[in-house]
């Protein structure tokens, strides 16, 4: 992947983690920059970047000192996605991570075209999440 791109990937995952811009922002960085997706894992600590082409830029992530639970909890997951749509006082991206992790999700895929998110959880489950209007 052309390094300028890697590196827009690699900053918009670091605002995503300080708090320096909102997922709203983020994606439209990354959308001008021609990206179409990008995909959280949770069990590698890893976010993989991808153009239309199919290249990628696959980016270590912090690991979570919390484990991922068992059963797949959508109830807590969709709270955990409302918090941070509504940016709750005190709403931080880590915070959210950790509360998806606890809720059973392993991962997430955010597409841009089709303006959602897919959260999965062990034994493959899934919640679809559509980007608000």
């Amino acid at each position: 992947m052309d390094e300028r791109l890697a590196a827009i990937a690699a900053r918009c995952l670091d605002d995503a983690e300080t708090g320096a811009a909102s997922f709203p922002q983020i994606v439209g960085r990354l959308i001008e920059a021609g990206f179409e997706s990008y995909a959280i894992d949770y069990r590698r600590s890893t976010a993989t970047y991808y153009l239309p082409d199919g290249d990628s830029v696959v980016l270590s992530t912090p690991r979570h000192a919390i484990a991922i639970g068992g059963p797949f909890d959508v109830g807590a997951l969709r709270a955990a996605i409302r918090e941070a749509q509504q940016q709750v006082p005190g709403y931080t991206y880590g915070g959210f991570c950790a509360k998806a992790m606890a809720a059973g999700c392993v991962g997430y895929v955010v597409s841009f075209p089709g303006r959602r998110a897919v959260y999965s959880g062990r034994t493959a489950e899934t919640h679809v999440e559509q980007f608000p209007q």
